[in-house]
């Protein structure tokens, strides 16, 4: 049975030790959906938008997050970032953008915390600036679609339900 890292042996939470670890490149992708009515996605996609470019502004926003991450997410390390991309695709079928967000570090930590909170706060941000117009957008499907470096080496998520970016 593996162990919370973040829970020490009388069950308080802790910060990782990850002082002896080794500085490794380490990457992580991370994805979500924000779903929409199609009048709404048309204003996203045409720029429309009377708060303006909407997606510029998300991506903005989701660099921004992941920068941030250790003051949101309590236990994470700080990061010096050597890069963050924050994408979109737009799927006017499904009425959807898809978000994907990928960190990058030369450090003793993951950044899947990172990509995460690059696609959530990209997320949200698109949902603020459109719910005046539409408030029943969803975001769902956010998770982490792969990591690699460290100790334990390339994680995937199975090509299966994983968003187009």
């Amino acid at each position: 049975m593996s162990r919370l890292t973040h829970i020490d042996d009388s069950g308080a939470a802790r910060m990782v030790d990850v002082g002896n670890k080794a500085v490794t490149e380490r990457i992580a992708v991370a994805s979500a959906v924000v779903s929409m009515q199609g009048e709404t996605l048309a204003l996203l996609e045409q720029g429309a938008h009377k708060k303006g470019d909407v997606l510029a502004v998300a991506r903005i926003a989701g660099i921004q997050a992941a920068k941030k991450c250790s003051d949101l997410i309590p236990l994470c390390h700080p990061l010096m970032l050597n890069s963050v991309d924050v994408s979109f695709h737009i799927d006017s079928q499904a009425n959807s953008v898809s978000i994907k967000g990928r960190c990058k570090v030369s450090g003793k930590t993951g950044v899947e915390m990172e990509a995460l909170t690059a696609v959530a706060v990209a997320a949200l941000t698109i949902y603020d600036m459109c719910k005046a117009v539409d408030r029943g957008m969803e975001i769902s499907n956010m998770g982490l679609l792969e990591k690699e470096g460290g100790k334990s080496g390339r994680w995937r998520r199975d090509a299966e339900g994983a968003p187009e970016c």
